[in-house]
Protein backbone atom coordinates (compact mmCIF):
# COMPACT_ATOMS: atom_id res chain seq x y z
CA UNK A 1 0.00 0.00 0.00
CA UNK A 2 1.30 3.43 -0.96
CA UNK A 3 1.11 6.08 1.74
CA UNK A 4 2.38 9.63 1.81
CA UNK A 5 2.44 12.78 3.88
CA UNK A 6 3.36 16.29 2.77
CA UNK A 7 4.48 19.26 4.83
CA UNK A 8 5.57 22.84 4.36
CA UNK A 9 4.23 26.35 3.95
CA UNK A 10 4.09 28.47 0.82
CA UNK A 11 6.78 30.88 2.05
CA UNK A 12 8.47 28.49 4.48
CA UNK A 13 11.89 26.95 4.04
CA UNK A 14 10.74 24.06 1.86
CA UNK A 15 7.96 21.77 0.71
CA UNK A 16 8.57 18.18 1.79
CA UNK A 17 7.02 14.76 1.41
CA UNK A 18 7.50 11.23 2.65
CA UNK A 19 6.41 8.47 0.25
CA UNK A 20 6.12 4.91 1.53
CA UNK A 21 5.21 1.70 -0.27
CA UNK A 22 7.14 1.98 -3.53
CA UNK A 23 8.71 -1.45 -4.11
CA UNK A 24 12.45 -1.92 -4.22
CA UNK A 25 14.27 -1.80 -7.54
CA UNK A 26 12.45 1.06 -9.27
CA UNK A 27 14.89 3.23 -11.21
CA UNK A 28 14.52 6.86 -10.16
CA UNK A 29 15.40 9.81 -12.38
CA UNK A 30 15.89 13.17 -10.66
CA UNK A 31 15.58 14.79 -14.08
CA UNK A 32 12.17 13.16 -14.60
CA UNK A 33 10.92 14.50 -11.26
CA UNK A 34 12.26 17.98 -11.99
CA UNK A 35 10.60 17.94 -15.40
CA UNK A 36 7.24 17.30 -13.73
CA UNK A 37 7.90 20.13 -11.28
CA UNK A 38 8.67 22.42 -14.21
CA UNK A 39 5.45 21.40 -15.97
CA UNK A 40 3.50 22.38 -12.84
CA UNK A 41 5.00 25.86 -12.97
CA UNK A 42 4.16 26.46 -16.61
CA UNK A 43 0.96 27.74 -18.17
CA UNK A 44 -0.47 31.01 -19.45
CA UNK A 45 -1.88 33.12 -16.63
CA UNK A 46 0.55 32.08 -13.89
CA UNK A 47 1.71 34.74 -11.43
CA UNK A 48 5.10 36.29 -10.68
CA UNK A 49 5.90 33.61 -8.07
CA UNK A 50 6.81 31.33 -10.98
CA UNK A 51 9.54 33.80 -11.95
CA UNK A 52 11.09 33.44 -8.50
CA UNK A 53 10.89 29.70 -7.96
CA UNK A 54 12.66 27.13 -10.13
CA UNK A 55 11.68 23.96 -8.35
CA UNK A 56 14.16 21.12 -8.10
CA UNK A 57 13.92 18.09 -5.84
CA UNK A 58 16.38 16.64 -3.36
CA UNK A 59 15.94 12.99 -2.32
CA UNK A 60 17.09 12.48 1.25
CA UNK A 61 16.19 8.83 1.82
CA UNK A 62 14.86 5.68 0.23
CA UNK A 63 17.00 5.71 -2.93
CA UNK A 64 20.55 4.38 -3.38
CA UNK A 65 22.56 4.34 -6.58
CA UNK A 66 19.49 5.47 -8.53
CA UNK A 67 17.08 2.74 -7.36
CA UNK A 68 14.46 2.56 -4.64
CA UNK A 69 15.24 0.52 -1.54
CA UNK A 70 11.68 -0.31 -0.53
CA UNK A 71 12.01 2.04 2.44
CA UNK A 72 10.32 5.47 2.77
CA UNK A 73 11.41 8.06 0.22
CA UNK A 74 11.90 11.60 1.53
CA UNK A 75 11.52 14.44 -0.98
CA UNK A 76 12.64 18.01 -0.34
CA UNK A 77 11.98 21.06 -2.54
CA UNK A 78 13.43 24.34 -1.30
CA UNK A 79 11.42 27.57 -1.52
CA UNK A 80 13.74 30.14 -3.04
CA UNK A 81 11.48 32.95 -1.81
CA UNK A 82 12.23 31.87 1.76
CA UNK A 83 15.11 34.33 1.92
CA UNK A 84 12.58 37.17 1.64
CA UNK A 85 10.28 35.70 4.31
CA UNK A 86 12.68 34.46 6.97
CA UNK A 87 11.50 37.00 9.56
CA UNK A 88 7.77 36.76 8.81
CA UNK A 89 7.83 32.95 8.74
CA UNK A 90 10.43 32.33 11.45
CA UNK A 91 10.06 29.22 13.60
CA UNK A 92 11.55 30.92 16.67
CA UNK A 93 9.55 33.34 18.88
CA UNK A 94 9.68 36.99 17.86
CA UNK A 95 12.48 39.00 19.49
CA UNK A 96 11.39 41.39 22.24
CA UNK A 97 9.80 44.47 20.74
CA UNK A 98 9.49 42.96 17.24
CA UNK A 99 5.98 42.75 15.75
CA UNK A 100 4.31 42.04 12.44
CA UNK A 101 0.89 43.33 11.43
CA UNK A 102 -1.50 40.37 11.23
CA UNK A 103 -3.43 39.70 8.04
CA UNK A 104 -7.12 39.90 8.98
CA UNK A 105 -9.08 40.41 5.74
CA UNK A 106 -10.24 36.93 4.65
CA UNK A 107 -10.71 36.24 0.93
CA UNK A 108 -14.08 34.87 -0.20
CA UNK A 109 -13.60 31.44 -1.77
CA UNK A 110 -10.39 30.72 0.13
CA UNK A 111 -9.79 28.78 3.36
CA UNK A 112 -8.89 32.01 5.18
CA UNK A 113 -12.01 32.54 7.31
CA UNK A 114 -12.99 28.93 7.98
CA UNK A 115 -9.40 27.98 8.74
CA UNK A 116 -8.92 30.88 11.16
CA UNK A 117 -12.11 30.00 13.01
CA UNK A 118 -11.32 26.27 13.06
CA UNK A 119 -7.78 26.63 14.44
CA UNK A 120 -8.29 29.76 16.52
CA UNK A 121 -5.93 31.98 14.53
CA UNK A 122 -6.08 35.77 14.61
CA UNK A 123 -3.81 36.05 11.58
CA UNK A 124 -5.02 34.41 8.38
CA UNK A 125 -1.43 34.00 7.16
CA UNK A 126 -1.33 31.02 9.50
CA UNK A 127 -4.01 29.50 7.25
CA UNK A 128 -3.12 30.63 3.74
CA UNK A 129 0.49 29.51 3.96
CA UNK A 130 -0.54 25.85 4.17
CA UNK A 131 -3.80 26.01 2.17
CA UNK A 132 -1.88 27.59 -0.72
CA UNK A 133 -1.66 25.66 -3.98
CA UNK A 134 2.11 26.03 -3.64
CA UNK A 135 1.95 22.88 -1.51
CA UNK A 136 0.99 20.85 -4.61
CA UNK A 137 4.73 20.84 -5.37
CA UNK A 138 4.94 17.84 -3.05
CA UNK A 139 2.09 16.05 -4.82
CA UNK A 140 3.76 16.51 -8.21
CA UNK A 141 7.09 15.23 -6.88
CA UNK A 142 5.37 12.12 -5.49
CA UNK A 143 3.35 11.79 -8.70
CA UNK A 144 6.54 11.84 -10.76
CA UNK A 145 7.80 8.77 -8.90
CA UNK A 146 4.49 6.93 -9.26
CA UNK A 147 4.48 7.76 -12.98
CA UNK A 148 7.88 6.10 -13.31
CA UNK A 149 6.45 3.10 -11.47
CA UNK A 150 3.38 2.89 -13.75
CA UNK A 151 5.52 3.13 -16.89
CA UNK A 152 7.16 -0.12 -15.84
CA UNK A 153 3.77 -1.69 -16.60
CA UNK A 154 3.23 0.35 -19.82
CA UNK A 155 0.64 2.58 -18.14
CA UNK A 156 0.82 6.14 -19.45
CA UNK A 157 -0.91 9.33 -18.30
CA UNK A 158 -1.49 12.73 -19.87
CA UNK A 159 -3.91 15.63 -19.56
CA UNK A 160 -5.56 18.28 -21.67
CA UNK A 161 -7.44 21.50 -20.92
CA UNK A 162 -10.84 21.59 -22.60
CA UNK A 163 -12.29 24.83 -21.21
CA UNK A 164 -10.99 28.10 -19.83
CA UNK A 165 -13.43 30.84 -18.91
CA UNK A 166 -16.10 29.39 -21.18
CA UNK A 167 -13.82 29.02 -24.21
CA UNK A 168 -14.42 25.37 -25.09
CA UNK A 169 -12.41 22.86 -27.10
CA UNK A 170 -14.62 20.22 -28.70
CA UNK A 171 -11.81 18.22 -30.33
CA UNK A 172 -12.50 14.48 -29.99
CA UNK A 173 -9.28 12.82 -28.81
CA UNK A 174 -10.82 9.45 -27.95
CA UNK A 175 -9.02 7.71 -30.83
CA UNK A 176 -5.75 9.58 -30.41
CA UNK A 177 -2.75 8.02 -28.71
CA UNK A 178 -1.53 9.36 -25.37
CA UNK A 179 1.71 10.37 -27.10
CA UNK A 180 -0.11 12.44 -29.74
CA UNK A 181 -2.22 14.22 -27.13
CA UNK A 182 0.83 14.91 -24.97
CA UNK A 183 2.82 16.25 -27.91
CA UNK A 184 0.12 18.82 -28.70
CA UNK A 185 -0.63 19.85 -25.12
CA UNK A 186 3.03 20.28 -24.20
CA UNK A 187 3.34 22.68 -27.14
CA UNK A 188 0.39 24.77 -25.91
CA UNK A 189 0.65 27.48 -23.24
CA UNK A 190 -2.76 26.38 -21.92
CA UNK A 191 -2.42 22.59 -22.50
CA UNK A 192 -5.09 22.58 -25.22
CA UNK A 193 -4.74 20.29 -28.25
CA UNK A 194 -6.17 22.94 -30.61
CA UNK A 195 -3.78 25.80 -31.48
CA UNK A 196 -6.73 27.99 -32.51
CA UNK A 197 -8.67 27.42 -29.29
CA UNK A 198 -5.46 27.88 -27.29
CA UNK A 199 -5.17 31.44 -28.57
CA UNK A 200 -8.79 32.17 -27.67
CA UNK A 201 -8.18 30.79 -24.16
CA UNK A 202 -5.19 33.10 -23.80
CA UNK A 203 -7.37 36.03 -24.85
CA UNK A 204 -9.94 35.34 -22.12
CA UNK A 205 -7.10 35.11 -19.58
CA UNK A 206 -5.77 38.49 -20.78
CA UNK A 207 -9.24 40.00 -20.43
CA UNK A 208 -9.54 38.73 -16.87
CA UNK A 209 -6.13 40.12 -15.98
CA UNK A 210 -7.00 43.54 -17.39
CA UNK A 211 -10.03 43.70 -15.08
CA UNK A 212 -8.26 42.39 -11.98
CA UNK A 213 -10.21 39.16 -12.28
CA UNK A 214 -9.53 35.43 -12.55
CA UNK A 215 -10.86 32.51 -14.63
CA UNK A 216 -11.27 28.79 -14.10
CA UNK A 217 -11.97 25.94 -16.47
CA UNK A 218 -12.00 22.21 -17.09
CA UNK A 219 -9.18 19.73 -17.54
CA UNK A 220 -9.21 16.07 -18.51
CA UNK A 221 -6.92 13.25 -17.35
CA UNK A 222 -6.39 10.32 -19.74
CA UNK A 223 -4.73 7.00 -18.86
CA UNK A 224 -3.95 4.08 -21.21
CA UNK A 225 -2.65 0.61 -20.42
CA UNK A 226 -4.63 -0.21 -17.29
CA UNK A 227 -5.53 -3.86 -16.82
CA UNK A 228 -9.04 -5.08 -16.04
CA UNK A 229 -9.58 -5.46 -12.30
CA UNK A 230 -8.01 -2.56 -10.39
CA UNK A 231 -10.21 -1.40 -7.53
CA UNK A 232 -13.18 -3.30 -6.10
CA UNK A 233 -16.96 -3.18 -5.74
CA UNK A 234 -16.96 -5.09 -2.41
CA UNK A 235 -16.74 -2.06 -0.08
CA UNK A 236 -17.48 1.63 -0.62
CA UNK A 237 -13.93 2.77 0.14
CA UNK A 238 -12.38 0.23 -2.25
CA UNK A 239 -14.17 1.61 -5.30
CA UNK A 240 -11.48 3.11 -7.50
CA UNK A 241 -13.72 5.78 -8.97
CA UNK A 242 -14.49 7.03 -5.45
CA UNK A 243 -10.82 7.09 -4.53
CA UNK A 244 -9.86 8.90 -7.71
CA UNK A 245 -12.67 11.42 -7.26
CA UNK A 246 -11.54 12.17 -3.70
CA UNK A 247 -7.94 12.56 -4.86
CA UNK A 248 -8.90 15.02 -7.60
CA UNK A 249 -11.27 16.93 -5.31
CA UNK A 250 -8.41 17.42 -2.83
CA UNK A 251 -6.60 19.67 -5.33
CA UNK A 252 -7.14 23.34 -4.38
CA UNK A 253 -10.02 25.03 -6.26
CA UNK A 254 -11.48 21.85 -7.78
CA UNK A 255 -15.29 21.89 -7.51
CA UNK A 256 -16.46 18.88 -9.52
CA UNK A 257 -15.32 15.57 -11.04
CA UNK A 258 -16.83 13.28 -13.68
CA UNK A 259 -15.84 10.04 -15.41
CA UNK A 260 -16.38 9.24 -19.08
CA UNK A 261 -19.62 10.76 -20.35
CA UNK A 262 -20.20 12.10 -16.83
CA UNK A 263 -23.14 14.40 -16.22
CA UNK A 264 -24.24 14.11 -19.85
CA UNK A 265 -25.68 10.65 -19.14
CA UNK A 266 -28.53 12.31 -17.23
CA UNK A 267 -30.00 13.33 -20.59
CA UNK A 268 -29.83 9.90 -22.27
CA UNK A 269 -31.45 6.48 -22.19
CA UNK A 270 -29.52 3.50 -20.87
CA UNK A 271 -29.17 2.05 -24.35
CA UNK A 272 -27.28 5.20 -25.33
CA UNK A 273 -24.99 5.16 -22.31
CA UNK A 274 -23.72 1.67 -21.50
CA UNK A 275 -20.76 0.21 -23.38
CA UNK A 276 -21.58 -3.05 -25.17
CA UNK A 277 -19.13 -5.92 -24.53
CA UNK A 278 -17.28 -7.83 -27.26
CA UNK A 279 -14.67 -10.59 -27.34
CA UNK A 280 -12.07 -11.27 -30.00
CA UNK A 281 -8.64 -12.91 -30.07
CA UNK A 282 -8.64 -13.68 -26.37
CA UNK A 283 -9.64 -10.21 -25.24
CA UNK A 284 -12.77 -8.51 -23.89
CA UNK A 285 -13.24 -5.00 -25.26
CA UNK A 286 -15.74 -2.17 -25.89
CA UNK A 287 -16.36 -0.10 -29.00
CA UNK A 288 -17.46 2.86 -26.86
CA UNK A 289 -16.16 4.18 -23.55
CA UNK A 290 -18.96 6.19 -21.96
CA UNK A 291 -18.05 4.64 -18.61
CA UNK A 292 -14.62 6.25 -18.83
CA UNK A 293 -12.75 3.04 -18.06
CA UNK A 294 -14.54 2.11 -14.82
CA UNK A 295 -17.55 -0.07 -14.01
CA UNK A 296 -18.61 -0.79 -10.43
CA UNK A 297 -15.49 0.91 -9.13
CA UNK A 298 -13.26 -1.46 -11.13
CA UNK A 299 -11.14 -0.75 -14.22
CA UNK A 300 -12.47 -2.19 -17.49
CA UNK A 301 -9.20 -2.16 -19.43
CA UNK A 302 -10.40 0.75 -21.56
CA UNK A 303 -8.93 4.27 -21.40
CA UNK A 304 -9.50 5.98 -18.07
CA UNK A 305 -11.14 9.38 -18.65
CA UNK A 306 -11.56 11.83 -15.76
CA UNK A 307 -12.72 15.44 -16.03
CA UNK A 308 -12.44 18.11 -13.32
CA UNK A 309 -13.82 21.61 -12.94
CA UNK A 310 -11.60 24.28 -11.42
CA UNK A 311 -13.11 27.47 -10.07
CA UNK A 312 -11.48 30.87 -10.68
CA UNK A 313 -8.62 31.63 -8.27
CA UNK A 314 -9.89 33.22 -5.04
CA UNK A 315 -7.37 36.08 -4.87
CA UNK A 316 -8.69 39.01 -6.93
CA UNK A 317 -6.79 42.19 -7.73
CA UNK A 318 -10.19 43.91 -7.58
CA UNK A 319 -11.10 42.32 -4.22
CA UNK A 320 -14.61 41.47 -3.06
CA UNK A 321 -16.23 42.68 0.15
CA UNK A 322 -15.13 41.01 3.35
CA UNK A 323 -15.23 41.44 7.14
CA UNK A 324 -12.16 42.03 9.28
CA UNK A 325 -11.46 38.91 11.32
CA UNK A 326 -10.66 40.87 14.50
CA UNK A 327 -12.64 44.13 14.40
CA UNK A 328 -15.64 42.62 12.53
CA UNK A 329 -15.81 45.82 10.50
CA UNK A 330 -16.59 45.86 6.79
CA UNK A 331 -13.48 45.75 4.60
CA UNK A 332 -12.25 44.33 1.33
CA UNK A 333 -10.47 41.01 0.96
CA UNK A 334 -6.70 40.81 1.18
CA UNK A 335 -4.65 40.53 -1.98
CA UNK A 336 -1.73 38.16 -2.32
CA UNK A 337 0.61 37.57 -5.24
CA UNK A 338 -1.47 35.15 -7.30
CA UNK A 339 -2.35 33.64 -10.66
CA UNK A 340 -5.01 34.81 -13.09
CA UNK A 341 -5.54 31.25 -14.33
CA UNK A 342 -4.02 28.01 -13.06
CA UNK A 343 -6.05 25.43 -14.98
CA UNK A 344 -3.06 24.14 -17.03
CA UNK A 345 -1.05 23.74 -13.83
CA UNK A 346 -3.95 22.03 -12.07
CA UNK A 347 -4.09 19.52 -14.92
CA UNK A 348 -0.49 18.51 -14.18
CA UNK A 349 -1.32 18.19 -10.48
CA UNK A 350 -4.33 16.10 -11.52
CA UNK A 351 -2.07 13.73 -13.44
CA UNK A 352 -0.01 13.24 -10.29
CA UNK A 353 -3.03 12.61 -8.07
CA UNK A 354 -4.32 10.00 -10.52
CA UNK A 355 -0.87 8.40 -10.81
CA UNK A 356 -0.62 8.05 -7.04
CA UNK A 357 -4.01 6.38 -6.72
CA UNK A 358 -3.39 4.06 -9.67
CA UNK A 359 0.02 3.07 -8.33
CA UNK A 360 -1.64 2.26 -5.01
CA UNK A 361 -4.26 0.15 -6.78
CA UNK A 362 -1.50 -1.68 -8.68
CA UNK A 363 0.35 -2.42 -5.43
CA UNK A 364 -2.86 -3.75 -3.88
CA UNK A 365 -3.55 -6.03 -6.83
CA UNK A 366 -0.02 -7.23 -7.64
CA UNK A 367 1.72 -6.54 -4.33
CA UNK A 368 5.35 -7.42 -3.84
CA UNK A 369 8.36 -6.08 -2.00
CA UNK A 370 10.38 -5.63 -5.19
CA UNK A 371 9.57 -4.46 -8.70
CA UNK A 372 10.59 -7.81 -10.30
CA UNK A 373 8.23 -9.64 -7.95
CA UNK A 374 5.38 -7.29 -8.85
CA UNK A 375 6.07 -7.67 -12.56
CA UNK A 376 5.93 -11.44 -12.25
CA UNK A 377 2.59 -11.22 -10.44
CA UNK A 378 1.31 -8.86 -13.12
CA UNK A 379 2.39 -11.13 -15.98
CA UNK A 380 0.75 -14.11 -14.29
CA UNK A 381 -2.50 -12.15 -14.06
CA UNK A 382 -2.37 -11.09 -17.72
CA UNK A 383 -1.84 -14.72 -18.73
CA UNK A 384 -4.73 -15.77 -16.50
CA UNK A 385 -7.09 -13.32 -18.23
CA UNK A 386 -6.05 -14.59 -21.68
CA UNK A 387 -6.93 -18.15 -20.64
CA UNK A 388 -10.43 -17.32 -19.37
Amino acid sequence: MIRYLTAGESHGQAITAILDGIPAGLEISIDAINLELKRRQMGYGRGTRMQIESDTVEIISGVRFGKTLGSPITLFVRNKDWENWQEKMAVEPLPAGKTFSPLTQPRPGHADLVGAIKFGHRDIRNVLERSSARTTVAIVAIGAITKLFLKEFNINITSQVTNIGGVQSSVDVSQWSIDKIAQLTEASLVRCVSPEISLKMQEIIDTAKEHGNTVGGIFEILVDGLPIGLGSYTQWDNRLDGRLAQAIMSIPAIKGVEFGAGFAVANKFGSQVHDAIYYEQGKFFRKTNNAGGLEGGVTTGERLVIRAVMKPISTLMQPLDSVDLVSKEKTVAATERSDVCAVPSAAVVGESMVAIELANAMCEKFGGDSLPEMKQNYCNYVDYIKKL
